[in-house]
């Protein structure tokens, strides 16, 4: 089964790692014939052959039939086995927790979304986390040695080659990642939710085509994931991605990374909560005027967003000066990378054109037309789902990738 395959490739054997190139072409591509793998990975037709012949003995690669051509004989196709194991992605968020269950090849089979849980930035946030992934864990339909890897998304400054979050879980000298894997006996990664989101949402859609994308995570922060030449761009660190931290602004503003002026204080769901208690303090009114007033820190983005969809005009209000705020800045980021595509995503994108038509009308004015005429500028089509999606995707690649 799989679990050998892992061990060859720790091993170094050169028979597993051509069969490591072999699972993730498919994971990249789909099925495939023996000279399309040939050819793709520039491997000769016989060994590519015997390759295939002992993966599928061993049940990590499954034929799938004979492929129909107008000539000629009908080459083989094959695939992964979706059953020679199982990851699972684990998508942290502010006060809940997304969590869902993968096969080998690529399908979501069981997920819970929106755990409520303390999940602060605690050793006690830690401990609950780690309960909450057990208890998923020990209701699933499957033995637990099948579970290849576990990926957590975090948000904040993440290392996912060494495993240590900066901003979140930075609770001892160890490795936040390797404190996981401890407590839940299985293997664990971890990545920045917004670069998750981003994957999750390059393989998952209909962007296979455009290898130049940029993901901006609108929620009560603001982050960036980006695809460039088909990767995902980490940086030197891990750390690429600070859209939120850019310094844009000569206010007063405490940002939560300590810092005054970055455009998360201006064009975030921070920023919008903010300025909507401060508007109904001055008098202004708004669906959820009474509830401000009672407790401001009870309000949340999806009250906002609720109020946003009946037509709230304060709220669209604000929603739009930070759409022009943000799409300003998106306009400074299509100038300097061409991309094929900018997808809006976050929780905020769940307000649909009431964010995207300030967006992509504040970036028709910013941006230079010869450089942004073939962007396309699009809402997640994953909505809530892209993180934990980006998770599971995630925890098998970052086994099989180079």
């Amino acid at each position: 089964m799989a679990h050998n395959l892992l061990t060859a490739i720790e091993k170094g054997n050169k028979s597993a790692i051509q069969k490591k190139r072999i699972i993730n072409y498919h994971i990249h591509n789909g099925n495939s014939t023996i000279s399309e793998l040939s050819r793709a990975l520039d491997i000769s037709v016989p060994t590519v052959t015997k390759l295939i012949e002992e993966m599928c003995d061993s049940k990590i690669i499954l034929a799938y039939g004979k492929l129909e051509t107008s000539e000629g004989r009908h080459p083989h196709l094959y695939g992964l086995n979706p059953d020679s194991g199982y990851f699972i992605g684990v998508d942290v968020n502010l006060g809940s927790v997304n969590m869902a269950l993968m096969n080998f090849s690529g399908e979501i089979i069981d997920q819970t979304l929106n755990q409520q849980r303390d999940i602060s930035n605690t050793a006690q946030g830690l401990d609950n986390l780690c309960t909450l992934i057990d208890d998923f864990i020990n209701s699933l339909d499957i033995r637990r040695e099948m579970i290849l890897n576990v990926n957590v998304n975090i948000s904040g400054r993440v290392n996912p080659e060494d495993g240590y979050s900066f901003s979140w879980f930075n609770v001892g000298e160890e490795p936040v990642a390797r404190v996981l894997s401890r407590r839940l006996s299985l293997p664990v990664t971890v990545e920045n939710d917004s670069r998750a989101m981003t994957y999750g949402e390059y393989l998952s859609s209909e962007y296979t085509d455009r290898n130049n994308i940029l993901f901006i995570n609108l929620s009560w922060g603001l982050g960036l994931g980006m695809i460039v030449d088909g990767k995902a761009y980490k940086g030197r660190s891990g750390f690429a991605g600070e859209f939120g931290h850019y310094p844009c602004y000569d206010n007063e503003l405490i940002c939560h990374c300590g810092k005054k002026g970055c455009l998360e204080t201006e064009a975030s769901g921070r920023a919008l909560h903010r300025k909507l208690v401060e508007r109904v303090g001055r008098g202004e009114t708004s669906i959820l005027s009474d509830a401000i007033k009672k407790n401001p820190d009870a309000v949340t983005l999806y009250d906002i967003i609720d109020a946003i969809n009946h037509e709230d005009v304060l709220c669209i209000d604000l929603l739009e000066e930070i759409g022009q705020k943000l799409g300003r800045h998106i306009a400074g980021l299509i100038n300097i990378f061409n991309p094929d595509t900018v997808i809006i995503g976050g929780v905020l994108s769940q307000t649909g054109d009431y964010i995207l038509q300030p967006i992509c009308a504040a970036v028709r004015k910013h941006s230079l037309n010869i450089v942004n005429r073939d962007t396309v500028i699009t809402l997640s089509r994953l909505k809530e789902r892209a993180g934990v999606i980006g998770a599971c995707m995630l925890a098998r690649s970052r086994m099989f990738d180079f």
